[in-house]
């Protein structure tokens, strides 16, 4: 078994990880991120990059290379269960130079991040290795066992491992922190459409008495959300294919022809939505962050711009440590404390919003005529453009936006601020 050694050690390679790997190495920090996936390709569920990272990407230096990949850009952010008519949220009062949120593939982010990452010489990213388990001595976490994609199993030994793997982490499982359920009425059933010239660009929500869903332009084709009662996963497909394709064709009156193209089950994936956070995100030796530490719901689409925030702060406050090959409780506690308020606050307001326009949304036959009336909360929002400017702050930027450390900021590309966003979709991707 092969042993290896690395001052930190980042388990997963998503926004989270990708970012946390580039800043600790710009910072000289000896790190390693192991991914489990062969590469990047594959159907994210976050393809939003929000204003407060649009500004951190111009911190860093990367701006230009960013407005250089395929986008679009939304001049509003759409809440598509609020009744008869989605409820738009303007980002045109936001502060700073970035007005709008940007629509780009998860997979092109996460590869511009690996690629700045991979110029400097302490970063080293292993793909299509899956963490199998953690190493202890004590009480304290020293590192990982692997295993990559042709059977090889190893150890890699770390001052610190940080869990970036999601929701589903294998590293909290496996750490023994105990999170804490709030609960969520909704699950989302994920899929592609075609898409023909004409049809919505950037992103287009559609709510009616068949449900919800959100409708994500990649180019050729719809990546689709379609949002469901929580548990009504099973009985909604015994009822089959068909009644599926009626609901759809009945949310998109104007492609109505497009649910045909969705021939069985095994083109609809579950995700199964949850509402979680870690009442403790460390131990001695292990930090968990973004997802890993509080699973987001997909309301708002602020998980990656969270995970993204947790990982700038996590690189401030231990990159030094790390330097110094001492990492203690109190370093792990400053990261939590830092981003505990913008954590909470944030999964509260999509409480409320689940238990407000979400359900009202969700609601069955027999409520329908009630659904037809937008809840108190979707009506206070579509009255007052102020309070749709202020959700539009904590949705586009955040409750405490985090800047580049020093140590990672880059000479500035010249300011560019992509496309000029119009509407609430988006300009036409270059």
């Amino acid at each position: 078994m092969a042993r290896e050694e690395t001052a930190c050690c980042i388990v997963g390679g998503g926004p989270a990880g990708m970012m946390l790997g580039l800043l600790l190495a710009r910072a000289g920090v000896r790190v390693q991120v192991l991914e489990k996936h062969g590469d990047f390709l594959r159907d994210f569920r976050g393809d939003t990059v929000h204003a407060s990272t649009l500004t951190l990407l111009d911190e860093l230096g990367l701006g230009e290379s960013f407005w250089a990949i395929p986008h679009r850009l939304l001049a509003q952010a759409l809440l598509p269960l609020s009744g008869p008519r989605p409820v738009t949220v303007d980002l045109d009062l936001l502060p700073g130079p970035h007005k709008h949120i940007a629509m780009v593939p998860q997979w092109d982010l996460l590869g511009l991040l690996a690629r700045a990452a991979g110029q400097e010489p302490t970063f080293t990213l292993r793909m299509a290795t899956e963490v199998t388990g953690l190493l202890r001595e004590g009480d304290a976490v020293t590192g990982v066992r692997y295993r990559t994609q042709d059977g090889q199993c190893g150890e890699l030994h770390a001052t610190l491992t940080v869990a970036c793997d999601g929701r589903t982490s294998t590293v909290r499982a496996a750490s023994g922190l105990r999170h804490r359920d709030f609960g969520v009425p909704l699950d989302v059933w994920w899929f592609r459409l075609p898409r023909h010239p004409g049809d919505p660009e950037g992103l287009a929500a559609r709510a009616g008495r068949g449900g919800a869903l959100v409708l994500i332009d990649r180019g050729e084709y719809f990546q689709v959300g379609y949002l469901i009662r929580k548990g009504s996963d099973a009985r909604m497909r015994a009822e089959g294919i068909e009644a599926f394709r009626t609901r759809l064709a009945a949310l998109l009156p104007r492609m109505p022809d497009r649910a045909a193209a969705v021939r069985s089950w095994d083109e609809v994936k579950l995700l199964n939505v949850r509402l979680d956070r870690m009442q403790r995100w460390f131990t001695p030796g292990l930090l968990c962050i973004g997802d890993a530490a509080h699973a987001m719901s997909p309301i708002g689409g602020v998980g990656i711009n969270l995970a993204i925030q947790d990982a700038v702060a996590t690189a401030r406050l231990l990159a030094a440590p790390l330097l110094a090959g001492r990492v203690g409780g109190r370093d792990l506690a400053r990261v939590q404390l830092r981003r505990w308020l913008p954590t909470v606050v944030t999964q509260s307001l999509q409480w409320v919003m689940h238990q407000t326009l979400v359900k009202h949304g969700l609601t069955g036959a027999a409520d329908a005529a009630e659904r037809d009336t937008p809840p108190k909360p979707a009506l206070l929002l579509q009255r007052f453009r102020r309070l749709r400017a202020a959700l539009a702050h904590v949705i586009a930027i955040g409750v405490l936006p985090e800047h580049a450390p020093a140590f990672a900021r880059r000479p500035p590309t010249p300011p560019s601020r992509g496309p000029e966003a119009v509407g609430p979709r988006a300009t036409p991707r270059p």
